[in-house]
């Protein structure tokens, strides 16, 4: 068993991931030989909601406070660390830098984490921008400084849609093992393909995590107001943002609380305009119904919204347990 550190949980996403021994559309994911015995997680609601479904309560202090003595000893370090813009310093070499935001410096608080407990792994998560931030250089000076804290760095831009989540949520992962593991870890091949393919299994559709539209309260609907509105401005909906149910869903993010017409969120139009409840939010990103959801419906978006859905990490996790798990492995540390 891997003993895991979980920074920036949120509401568990990751960690559900890691644990697996859940089921999700019809599919179960085998319990996975992860074991979480710290979390961090600075928003006091969503981090009761992760309490709720883990049963460990979650440090909520800012990790600038938290020192190495703070953060037990582990065997992986996972974080989704802020979304925020990188910079590069212009100086000879260039440094990593931060732009106008100083949680983009939390970054930097897992790699001194890194540096002082020496995990054999960690898994990072950030979003598709990362790749193209500074043209492209803000990723490898990335790179460069988890490998300066002793690790051996792969990372690639995966796609929840390509292993069975009903959301086109492209985000990038990042994983290192550390550099006296003499093995290779290796990314999950997709296990879903396009409508148009021939192979199968097909991706998930929307139409088979919503629910039907007399379940759905009426708060959950436009106004006549807001749709006359939008109608009456003679312009198009914003690209992407009434959803095909017989597709996989656009990503969703933690506005969805103050969705309107005219943002960038996506909605629904069967029988009226109307936003997702949070149990849809949370069936498109892949938590099983057995996931409790407390705290308000504005507390429980944002949570969701911002989550590592959690089959794609299990996806990401069952090939890391795969490497932690092999012989070679397991006989150097017996022989240590």
């Amino acid at each position: 068993m891997s003993n895991v550190v979980s920074l920036f949980a949120g509401c568990g996403g990751g960690d559900l991931g890691l644990h697996g021994g859940f089921d999700f559309l019809g599919n179960h994911y085998q319990s996975l030989k992860f074991n979480t015995v710290y979390a961090n997680e600075i928003n006091p609601k969503i981090a009761s909601i992760y309490e709720q479904n883990f049963g460990i309560t979650p440090d909520v202090r800012d990790i600038r406070e938290v020192t190495n003595a703070d953060v037990p000893n582990h065997d992986v370090l996972v974080g989704g660390f802020p979304c925020v813009s990188f910079s590069i310093v212009a100086q000879n070499p260039p440094r990593l830098g931060i732009e106008n935001d100083i949680s983009g410096k939390l970054f930097f608080e897992m790699v001194r984490i890194l540096k002082s407990k020496k995990p054999k792994a960690f898994i990072a998560e950030n979003v598709k921008g990362l790749l193209s931030a500074n043209k492209g250089q803000a990723i490898k000076l990335i790179i460069a400084e988890f490998e300066k804290a002793g690790y051996k760095v792969k990372y690639k831009l995966l796609n929840s849609v390509e292993f069975g989540v009903p959301q086109k949520r492209e985000r990038v992962f990042i994983v290192g093992i550390r550099e006296d593991i003499n093995q290779e870890y290796h990314f999950p091949e997709p296990t879903h393909y396009p409508l148009e393919s021939i192979f199968t299994p097909k991706f998930r559709s929307l139409k088979e995590v919503i629910f039907k539209e007399e379940d759905i309260p009426e708060k959950y609907y436009f106004s006549d107001r807001a749709v006359e509105g939008m109608l009456n401005a003679k312009k198009q909906m914003n690209k992407g943002r009434a959803q095909n149910i017989s597709g996989p869903c656009n990503t969703v993010g933690a506005h969805l609380a103050k969705v309107s017409l005219n943002s960038t969120d996506p909605v629904l139009n069967i029988n009226g305009y109307r936003r997702f409840t949070p149990r849809e939010v949370a069936r498109i990103q892949s938590f099983p119904d057995s996931y409790q959801l407390i705290e308000s419906e504005t507390t429980q978006y944002i949570a969701l919204g911002n989550a590592i859905p959690p089959v794609l990490m299990w996806n990401v996790a069952n090939s890391l347990e795969a490497l932690l798990e092999s012989p070679a492995v397991k006989m150097d540390y017996a022989m240590n």
